[in-house]
């Protein structure tokens, strides 16, 4: 058994190659599968619309308050 990469044979290289794409594949294909199955529930119509509340003043003094 060879434990290198740079030593094998064709036929090795081919069957790393295709398990690479093969699983490329199968990723690009459950990221698509899962970002369709998302737009469907939500629509144009049903989206969040989220408003701005009071203004919030927000300083530093630099130095620890003690009380």
């Amino acid at each position: 058994m060879n434990h290198s990469i740079h030593s094998v044979d064709r036929a090795t290289h081919l069957k790393i190659v295709v398990v690479a794409l093969v699983a490329g594949i199968i990723v690009a294909g459950f990221g698509i599968a899962a970002r369709s199955s998302a737009n469907f529930s939500q629509t144009a119509q049903s989206t969040h619309v989220i408003k701005a509340g009071k203004p919030v003043a927000v300083t530093s003094a630099g130095s620890p308050e003690i009380r």
